[in-house]
């Protein structure tokens, strides 16, 4: 037992890691694999997953899956069910990340933001949660961010979805935990991923970080079980002044470091391929 919960031997243990066809994700799925896990990983890209699998070997498997869809979501984790048994550890990776003011965002990104960011982790938990339950063990990663326990100017949709997402993860944990199941919320920093792209980040470039740190601190979770787990794990005293330190203090701090950098000029060229990614995610409203 660790806490509350259940212990769960990875070598062996059925992984499932959405958004992994780069990134993070596949740094996820490559660190659960070399664990002794069966891992399945999801995207909306499913020529790309299948492309990452095979790149990774290990017997992963990979689905597509559109987690902003309830039934793309259930039939994901029901084709996994069968093909590899019951799933013990579930890493809700996807997201998007538009850059830019929030009066120029079309309502359709911030659709689309909401639904992948926070609907999807809520689609996860009704599918996924009643059958961990039924075992009386299971263990749920939300990969939420940083910018859920902060907030920044050209991130406006971005960070109210990460602060959701955070939030509904803590409520969820205390719903589940006298059921044996756990759920943590990974918070990473800025990480050299395609999220960063055509953003002329200068000296903040220092401190991004590789997917394969917050791998490691979602693989560390398994064992550990905490309600949250940030990335690097310093960041935690600054959620906490963040919500202390007075406004003009933060915002001179923030231009001292030059964390205004969203709201600047952005290399749309360099962002092209991610801006295409989110522009995939979007579902055309129906009017009648």
């Amino acid at each position: 037992m660790i806490g509350a919960y259940p212990r769960i031997r990875l070598d062996g243990a059925v992984v499932v890691v959405t958004g992994a066809a780069r990134g993070i994700g596949l740094a996820t799925a490559k660190r659960f694999a070399q664990r002794g896990a069966r891992v399945a990983i999801g995207d909306l890209d499913g020529e790309a997953a299948a492309a990452a699998a095979d790149f990774l070997g290990r017997g992963i498997r990979a689905y597509p899956v559109n987690v902003a869809q309830l039934d793309s979501y259930k039939m994901f984790l029901d084709e996994i069910e069968d093909d590899l048994g019951e799933i013990d550890i579930l890493v809700n990776n996807a997201g998007i990340m538009p850059i830019g003011p929030f009066l120029v965002e079309s309502a359709e990104v911030t659709r689309a933001v909401f639904d992948v960011n926070v609907a999807a982790h809520m689609h996860a938990a009704r599918l996924v949660a009643p059958r961990m339950i039924a075992r009386g063990r299971g263990h749920i990663v939300n990969v939420t961010s940083a910018a859920g326990k902060l907030h920044s100017a050209g991130l406006a949709s971005y960070t109210a979805s990460k602060h959701a997402a955070t939030a509904f993860s803590r409520s969820l944990r205390e719903e589940l935990r006298p059921h044996g199941v756990s759920v943590t919320a990974v918070l990473p920093s800025a990480i050299k991923t395609q999220l960063v792209d055509g953003i002329p980040l200068g000296v903040l470039s220092i401190g991004v970080l590789s997917p394969n740190v917050v791998a490691r601190r979602i693989v560390s979770t398994v064992r550990t079980r905490p309600p949250l787990a940030s990335a690097p794990m310093g960041l935690t005293p600054l959620f906490t002044a963040a919500s202390l330190i007075p406004e003009r203090m933060w915002l001179l701090g923030r231009r001292l470091v030059n964390a205004d950098r969203t709201m600047g000029p952005i290399d749309r060229t360099a962002r092209a391929e991610y801006d295409a990614r989110i522009a995939a995610n979007i579902t055309p409203e129906v009017t009648t």
